[in-house]
């Protein structure tokens, strides 16, 4: 049995690049690190790895289709040739990206695996997934929701949350509607309806942590500003309560659950526990909190959480300042094993440069 390594990341957020059409630089874009990217991708193809099987799996919101517009506009409504136009505009974004997965799936010991998150929900579009396949030259495989193997549960996580849980039924929307939609969770809807108005003025408005001492903070330094959010808030929950429409689909339970459950950066720790309890699991891997994360609940249970490849900003005085880990999970095989030795979380690097641009948004 040949020897073989699993690359698991996610939540990377590829928006339409550094900079627009018009040359203006793009607020919106979180992922500056296509070179790295790349750099990380060779480096597991040569040297003592050039002769290993290696899959990539990219484990949801590798692609922040919830940030890029249509024609100008950010839309809730999105049909399948509108997923497909906005997929082309990110693939011409990050050439580095598309042309190093490419270059990868040139080697037929390579392979790419996609797991479906909350950003991109539009990947579950045929059109999308055949145009990436053309785009990389390589047949993905493609999961839904959880990618099971030797042992392993991969998924996203976000059907571990009220707020941004789909229903597995019902991926998209059909009835009363002129062709079918994609069924967007509340919590998509909420983020194009409110928060990315904010983030129009305050692009990182989603990326402090801890959430509460954010809020502390705006209330003294934006005040006005911060009352005002609140209200928006309510009231948009409010008219959520009170709105009915064939473009949505949650009920007056699902709202009360969202509030109950509501959390900026949720712990899924519980509910990797939970699958853990599964005598054939023995690792679980998320993504989706933007928080990296390993426990171990018992002798060979284990539980990952990839992190993000997306600046992050921390106001805990232990860890004041930016974030910026490109933190991953490797799953190595040894030549008589068909499961995994272990799991390990680490952090890219990258190769030592002498300069670079400096991200400025």
């Amino acid at each position: 049995m040949a020897k073989k390594i699993k690359l698991v990341v996610s939540d990377l957020h590829l928006g339409l690049g550094r900079q627009l059409k018009d040359g203006r630089m793009n607020p919106l874009e979180e992922f500056y690190f296509d070179e790295k990217f790349s750099e990380f991708i060779e480096y597991y193809t040569k040297g003592k790895y050039s002769e290993y099987e290696v899959e990539i799996i990219l484990n949801g919101d590798i692609f922040n289709f919830i940030q890029v517009d249509y024609k100008g506009h950010y839309l809730s409504i999105i049909t399948e040739d509108i997923s497909l136009e906005k997929f082309k505009n990110i693939v011409n974004g990050h050439k580095i990206f598309f042309n190093t997965l490419k270059k990868f799936a040139e080697n037929e010991k390579h392979s790419v695996t996609y797991v479906v998150g909350n950003h991109d929900q539009e990947m579950l579009w045929p059109k999308v997934r055949n145009y990436f396949d053309e785009v990389i030259d390589s047949k993905v495989t493609y999961k839904n929701i959880v990618y099971y193997f030797d042992g392993v549960h991969i998924e996203h996580g976000h059907m571990h949350e009220a707020a941004n849980r789909v229903d597995p039924r019902k991926f998209y929307l059909k009835k009363n509607l002129p062709e079918p939609i994609i069924n967007l969770p509340f919590g998509s809807h909420f983020f194009l309806e409110v928060v990315l108005k904010i983030k129009q003025k305050h692009p990182h408005v989603d990326k402090i942590r801890p959430f509460n001492k954010m809020v502390r903070w705006a209330l003294f330094n934006e005040t006005l500003f911060t009352i005002s959010g609140f209200f928006k808030l309510v009231w948009y929950f409010i008219s959520s309560f009170l709105k009915t429409d064939s473009t949505r689909n949650w009920t007056f339970q699902d709202l009360v659950q969202i509030i109950l459950e509501s959390a900026i950066f949720p712990d899924l720790s519980d509910s990797a526990k939970k699958i853990l309890e599964d005598d054939r699991l023995h690792t679980v891997i998320f993504g989706h909190t933007h928080v990296y994360q390993y426990r171990q609940f018992s002798s060979g249970k284990e539980y990952f959480n990839t992190g993000t490849w997306t600046d992050l900003t921390s106001l805990d005085i232990t860890s004041l300042g930016k974030i910026t880990k490109l933190t991953y999970v490797i799953l190595e095989y040894t030549e008589d094993d068909t499961q995994p030795v272990r799991g390990r979380l680490k952090e890219w690097k990258g190769y030592h440069r002498i300069e670079e641009d400096v991200v400025i948004s």
